[in-house]
């Protein structure tokens, strides 16, 4: 007995799009929105792979945007600009946080995040 899986590669390129645009694509990929199939309490068996992803188009107050952590503390709230997340831990962690809040708040995003590949 063989089993086969069907896993659909979604392959795009970041050079020159805007990074909100392009998560919101990536996001409804992810989910399955964009198949006849769609299934909100199934994740899809889809790959997304980002190329280029430090190509993107971010202008200067996207890049001072912050994000903001609160570690539970008194006085552990903590601001982080866009552009420090970037120096210290590259695109990629821009690209999954922006995707990460564009997925539904449930068991499957972790399972759907996986299926999320970055290249920079």
């Amino acid at each position: 007995m063989t089993t086969t899986t069907n896993t659909k590669e979604y392959v795009f390129d970041a050079t020159g799009a805007s990074l909100g645009r392009l998560a919101t694509e990536i996001a409804m990929v992810l989910r399955g929105k964009n198949e006849p199939t769609f299934q909100p309490n199934v994740a899809p068996d889809v790959r997304v792979v980002v190329n280029n992803a430090s190509q993107v188009d971010l202008n200067q107050s996207q890049l001072d945007a912050e994000y903001t952590r609160y570690s539970g503390y008194p006085g552990g709230l903590k601001h982080e600009s866009r552009g420090h997340v970037i120096e210290r831990k590259g695109y990629r962690e821009v690209f999954e946080k922006a995707v990460y809040g564009m997925l539904p708040n449930n068991k499957l995003r972790a399972v759907m995040m996986k299926n999320l590949i970055i290249n920079e």
